[in-house]
């Protein structure tokens, strides 16, 4: 690895370990926030967006240190960042045994098998009648689905849709605080029930 590898490598990791620190839904915050900064709804970012953005979520990091982060990203020299290029190369690597029961959740949540998680889908899968707000009357059974899916939406495009990537995602997050690949496959298999 090159010298100019290893310091993008450990600016990237320097991001990563800040967005990590706040816990499974990190970088999905950071995703977020940066959804707010796109001020032209462009699903990219500029410089100064950029820099806006990690500013706004907490990021401690010199200019020239989120210059370096922003040009890793900024492959083709136009001056912008691809919103899920960025979350795709922040997301920390993941084992093919986390990646595979990921999937297979995924295929059981699709029960139709589209490609796509919705509140269809959930219908008979996801049981919202222990969920305190439809308990106590504040929301119906399919604002529970909504709110169930809204949290392995995308960011910036919540659609009431969750796509494999975006499911996969959100379980990266889930997947960097847990060392063992044996206990995050036993810990998925017992929640989707595989």
């Amino acid at each position: 690895m090159a010298s100019g590898d290893l310091q993008s490598s450990d600016v990237l990791e320097d991001l990563r370990k800040q967005c990590l620190a706040r816990g499974a839904a990190g970088i999905k915050g950071l995703g977020r926030t940066f959804c707010i900064m796109d001020d032209d709804s462009s699903k990219s970012l500029d410089l100064q967006e950029f820099q806006k953005g990690l500013d706004t979520y907490g990021v401690t990091m010199a200019k020239e240190r989120a210059l370096e982060v922003f040009s890793i990203f900024d492959k083709d020299g136009s001056g912008t960042v691809d919103f899920n290029e960025f979350l795709e190369k922040l997301r920390p690597p993941m084992s093919n045994a986390r990646k595979q029961i990921i999937a297979e959740a995924f295929k059981k949540l699709d029960r139709t098998g589209d490609g796509l998680v919705t509140v269809e889908d959930l219908q008979g899968v996801y049981n919202s009648q222990h969920h305190p707000k439809f308990k106590n009357g504040e929301w119906s059974e399919e604002q529970v689905f909504r709110s169930f899916l809204d949290s392995f939406d995308s960011p910036y495009n919540k659609d009431g849709k969750v796509t494999q990537e975006e499911f996969l995602n959100y379980y990266s997050g889930v997947s960097a605080s847990i060392d063992s690949d044996e206990y995050f496959v036993t810990m998925m298999r017992n929640a989707w029930k595989l």
